[in-house]
């Protein structure tokens, strides 16, 4: 998709109702959906959010950022995750946070990032955070400027997320469950699974 094709559709996504968790069941593992709501916020989980920052590329392709997180004692370590992190008591708000932990972790200025719209929140079992995803866009190509928390930059076209051809499934293997069959984007070659797949989920149920 072109970049001014997505800018075309900008509107649009902005005011077509969410998906959910119809949208983000599609690729969760089963682990996942065995929480309700109500257990959810029994759990009082910690609040993070993350950046879905979709931009040009050198050919006007809409391309967004995906990010490879270092290898790190723990439980999301070496995974494929949106730039983001933790709320901060000195964050105004969620939004804040995404922007906040996306030029810290991939050196982008939010005075460059116009937000979009918020996405549902996903949880994050292993690590008891609910995550608020915000979609925003960059009119120009960024110029990355990865932090000691990044082990790759990886940019996906949106074309890619869109074919049905790269939905896939895998069995995986983590210090919090062994071998279970999850579903799963194979994107630039990487597998995208868990909290990550199930908001991608829901942003390609937007295009639609």
């Amino acid at each position: 998709m072109t970049f001014s094709d997505f800018i075309n559709q900008i509107e649009r996504l902005q005011q077509k109702q969410l998906g959910g968790l119809t949208s983000q069941f599609k690729l969760a593992p089963k682990l996942r959906t065995r929480f309700s709501e109500k257990l959810i916020q029994s759990k009082n989980p910690r609040k993070a959010a993350v950046l879905a920052l979709f931009y040009p590329d050198n050919n006007n392709q809409t391309r967004f950022l995906l990010t490879e997180r270092a290898s790190y004692n723990g439980a999301h370590s070496s995974q494929i995750s949106f730039p983001g992190g933790k709320f901060d008591k000195e964050d105004s708000n969620l939004q804040t946070t995404a922007l906040r932990e996306t030029f810290e972790e991939v050196g982008v200025h939010y005075k460059s990032i116009e937000i979009i719209r918020q996405t549902s929140e996903a949880y994050i079992p292993p690590s008891n955070f609910l995550v608020a995803p915000f979609i925003g866009i960059s009119e120009k190509t960024p110029h990355f400027t990865p932090n000691e928390e990044v082990a790759e930059i990886i940019e996906v076209l949106l074309a890619d997320l869109l074919d049905d051809s790269n939905l896939t499934s895998v069995e995986m293997e983590t210090s919090y469950m062994k071998n279970i069959e999850v579903p799963c984007f194979k994107l630039n070659d990487y597998i995208v699974w868990g909290a990550t797949a199930m908001m991608l989920s829901e942003i390609k149920d937007l295009f639609k």
